[in-house]
């Protein structure tokens, strides 16, 4: 008897541990902060202020036209953890998403809701993290995909050192139309204090390539995007 007791008050404590969670709701002070964010062949950085005001800027490629753009914006969140935007680009144009909270609510997935625009990626939440040259080293992988105009898809997989002080080092496997390569890569960095920057990564008898980049997720992740001409490449690199 006292053994059922103790498991009806178990069961009763779990499910009302579980209402609660459950019960748990988002707002627009749940993405209040600074985000970094890769959508489609766009990777940028936006502040949200908490009720539904955001502004930000990213970097763009349009069929291998860089852009860099600023804009300012408007979002929405529903208790349930789904929300959408509007940004409205400095010079005209705006763009529509919709989102859904995730990881902890230190994340997001994202998709255009613009007629005719096939795009989807995802959002992470800044973190704490010191944004400069902190003399920290750091060994990162690193995943680029897209395309180069004239030659075809491309794959990047690589291991990137960043030393701390502003230079690359690392290895990498580099798919360009099918044909598969590794290298040494040697390069430099830098990064300023709103944790946004470039990379130059050459790797070994190759171009140097171009990027810049945005970091996330308290220092452990890095979101790129390809600036050189003719390129649509994007992708990030984890700790």
């Amino acid at each position: 008897m006292k053994y059922q007791l103790c498991f009806a008050l178990t069961v009763l404590v779990s499910m009302s541990l579980i209402g609660r969670a459950s019960a748990a709701t988002c707002t627009k002070a749940t993405v209040v902060g600074v985000w970094g964010y890769q959508v489609g062949a766009a990777v940028g950085q936006f502040t949200s202020d908490g009720n539904g005001n955001l502004t930000g800027s990213q970097t763009v490629s349009q069929d291998g036209i860089i852009e860099t753009q600023t804009f300012t914006g408007t979002y929405s969140v529903l208790a349930k953890c789904t929300g959408s935007f509007t940004i409205n680009f400095t010079g005209g144009g705006t763009a529509n998403a919709a989102f859904v909270i995730d990881d902890g609510r230190k994340g997001a997935q994202i998709i255009n809701t613009d007629s005719g625009i096939v795009a989807g990626g995802f959002g992470l939440a800044q973190g704490v993290v010191t944004c400069g040259l902190t003399g920290q080293k750091a060994t990162f992988a690193a995943n680029l995909f897209g395309k180069i105009t004239n030659v075809g898809p491309i794959a990047y997989v690589a291991q990137v050192i960043l030393d701390g002080t502003g230079n690359i080092s690392g290895t990498g496997t580099f798919d360009v139309n099918g044909t598969i390569v590794k290298r040494s890569i040697t390069g430099t960095y830098t990064e300023i204090a709103n944790c946004t920057g470039t990379a130059q990564f050459t790797p070994s008898g190759l171009s140097t390539l171009n990027f810049n980049l945005v970091v996330v997720n308290g220092g452990k992740e890095i979101l790129l995007i390809e600036t050189d001409t003719n390129t649509v490449v994007v992708g990030n690199m984890q700790q």
